[in-house]
């Protein structure tokens, strides 16, 4: 009867190599963290991200501001 691991060339059969499921688990959870941890970084670096400025978008805010300040002085001007 011959066993079903075979022997090396020396007679000597080699030793089962034993899985350690516990350091595959560590590095599998391990590995799940990271990426979370990218992926969180990504959406809120994204995020944060400031929309480009938009040259109308100024002149328009501009105006707006050359506005008030026309009827704030208008206003004094009137109770003053």
């Amino acid at each position: 009867m011959t066993s079903s691991i075979p022997a090396s060339e020396n007679g000597t059969t080699p030793k089962p190599e034993k899985p350690n499921f516990a350091l595959q688990r560590t590095f599998v959870w391990l590995g799940i963290a990271t990426a979370s941890a990218a992926m969180t970084y990504l959406v809120v670096r994204a995020s944060m991200r400031r929309a480009p400025v938009d040259p109308t978008s100024e002149r328009i805010q501009s105006l707006i501001d050359e506005a008030n300040r026309l009827l704030r002085t208008l206003d004094d001007k009137k109770h003053g």
